[in-house]
């Protein structure tokens, strides 16, 4: 647990915060506002966070973040307009902006991102000083969703996916679009999204979570959101490497990071097994998806990524096809865990733009979704962290 420090002249927001720190807080006035991090009484604390009300004076609340920032400590700013000085508050430094009016769970998330950020700098200056204890590897698992072929509700189904986990896991979930090409995650959610995967994986971006929390677009369910680009030649500009950056980036801010990839095998969906705790498979009750789907299912063994903690997914299933549950799970050798029904609901969501899962129906997709995320949410469910991230841009 860091120190923490409270920079305000408000006893709410000073008691608010020690509440949702469930610790003692140091706190010094506002006004005058400190003008550099040696006059702050915690500033010899080992992993200090402080806790900034920008209120009394902006510019110079941003200047002592600035000078905070540059000597180790972790900033979060109070602000009653955060969305005016966001901007310049993340280029000076700050690890999170958030209203003097934010909620006690709103606080937790926000006390909790700073500690762990004060957490992962002070493992860094500790192996540059040669120690060798390593850092905390993330938590969050990365689902990734995949298909051998277009056309199966792929997306349709990373999409509910995501949307379920995110309205049962508030803040936890983001979902990345990795169908660089074609991707129509942000269609399917009814988004226009003003930053693509593309921005996401540009520079040092992917690794540096600050760059990225200013280019997520959140969902009305709480769920975040990195769509694809509206380019198709964009693909070129998204390699293996800042994908495997960004996912792990995120497994450290998110507690599930649901993957949407292209159909087939291509080199991001490579990237993303090789960074994923756990697989969703998704076809169509037909002969060319059913033996699509053993190819899929053989070849990701045979490359060492056909991971234990996975699921089959089989969409447009009808009795009147010629093909049953069965004959699909015979053929490729797997249990069927999930049953997506021929229905009109499906399509009327997806062509809407709201997924299922974000009303209340009690139709069998519906249903069949829910336990989709059931399943995913059971495994090692230990797993236990809001985001890190809150109020960002869509």
């Amino acid at each position: 647990m860091s120190h923490f420090l409270v920079i305000t002249d408000s006893a709410d927001l000073s008691q608010s915060v020690a509440y949702a720190a469930g610790v003692q807080i140091g706190a010094i006035p506002a006004t005058p506002m400190p003008a550099r991090p040696e006059e702050l009484p915690g500033y010899d604390a080992e992993r200090p966070v402080v806790v900034l009300d920008a209120g009394p004076d902006a510019d110079a609340a941003l200047r002592l973040t600035a000078g905070c920032t540059a000597v180790g400590m972790v900033v979060v700013l109070a602000s009653e307009e955060p969305e005016r000085i966001g901007f310049a508050a993340l280029k000076a430094g700050a690890a999170d902006v958030m209203s003097v009016y934010a909620s006690i769970p709103e606080l937790r998330a926000s006390l909790a991102r700073a500690d762990r950020l004060a957490t992962e700098r002070a493992y860094a200056t500790a192996g540059q000083q040669g120690a060798t204890t390593e850092p905390p590897r993330p938590q969050g698992r990365v689902v990734t969703v995949a298909s051998p072929k277009g056309g199966v509700g792929k997306t349709m189904v990373a999409t509910n996916l995501a949307v379920g986990l995110a309205r049962r896991y508030p803040q936890s979930t983001v979902l990345v679009d990795l169908d660089v090409q074609f991707g129509d995650v942000a269609t399917a959610l009814g988004l226009s999204p003003r930053y693509s995967l593309v921005d996401a994986t540009h520079g040092q971006t992917p690794s540096d979570p600050l760059a990225l929390k200013s280019l997520l677009t959140q969902h009305s369910t709480g769920l975040y959101v990195i769509p694809g680009s509206e380019s198709p030649g964009a693909s070129e500009a998204v390699g293996a490497r800042e994908i495997g950056l960004l996912l792990h980036t995120l497994a450290g801010a998110f507690r599930y990071v649901i993957v949407d990839t292209a159909p087939g095998l291509n080199e991001q969906t490579l990237q993303a097994l090789d960074q994923s705790s756990d697989l969703v498979l998704v076809t169509s009750l037909d002969v060319p998806g059913v033996r699509g789907l053993r190819k899929e299912i053989d070849t990701l063994r045979q490359v060492g990524l056909m991971l234990s903690s996975h699921h089959l997914v089989l969409n447009f299933v009808d009795p009147h096809r010629g093909i049953t549950v069965k004959d699909v799970e015979a053929n490729v050798g797997e249990t069927i865990d999930v049953t997506l029904p021929l229905a009109k609901e499906v399509p009327l969501s997806v062509n809407q733009g709201v997924p299922l899962l974000q009303g209340n129906g009690r139709d069998q997709a519906t249903k069949q979704l829910t336990h989709l995320v059931e399943l995913v949410s059971a495994d090692r469910s230990a797993v236990g962290r809001t985001s890190r991230w809150k109020g960002t841009r869509g």
